[in-house]
């Protein structure tokens, strides 16, 4: 099926109800509203779901410095594009990374960092012997992820930049 449609849909107190542009593909369905929030579909599931992802090295020891900061967030990447996540925006720190990223939720936020994780570990210490001597494991066994909670992303980004500057 492919097309572009209108729908719209009221509240029931009579207030007037937003139109929003269906675009259908055979692949991917996107939704765009005048809130300019982003829906993306997979072949049953209509989502917008971001979140904001931060996870450290073991010891919080600040080794993601140049060339390791280039090729992490190469590494990071790779995976969101061979998974279908939009990354928002992307901070690597000497001591911790901080990730908005949109992803699938049948594919999941857990999957997603599980994947990120366990590569740019693998690859990192492969290519940069200096974090094999220094580390057992380079991340630590958690992280933090949150919704935005349809917070602007004008504001999430900001926030993400600013912490490369304190």
């Amino acid at each position: 099926m492919k097309g572009a449609f209108l729908f719209g849909g009221g509240d029931g107190e009579g207030k007037k109800a937003r139109t929003h542009a269906l675009d259908v593909d055979s692949t991917m369905l996107s939704i765009e509203s005048m809130d300019e929030i982003s829906y993306k579909s997979n072949r049953n599931v209509c989502y917008a779901c971001h979140y904001h992802v931060v996870w450290c090295p073991k010891y919080r020891r600040k080794v993601l410095v140049s060339p390791i900061e280039e090729r992490l967030k190469q590494i990071i990447r790779e995976v969101c594009q061979e998974h279908q996540a939009e990354i928002e925006e992307l901070e690597v720190i000497p001591d911790h990374v901080h990730l908005l990223v949109s992803v699938d939720p049948q594919f999941g936020i857990h999957r997603l960092m599980k994947l990120v994780k366990g590569r740019s570990s693998r690859l990192l210490r492969q290519e940069f012997p200096v974090l094999k001597r220094k580390l057992p494991t380079l991340w630590t066994n958690s992280y933090f992820v949150s919704t935005t909670r349809g917070a602007p992303f004008s504001v999430i980004k900001a926030y993400i930049e600013q912490q490369k500057h304190v």
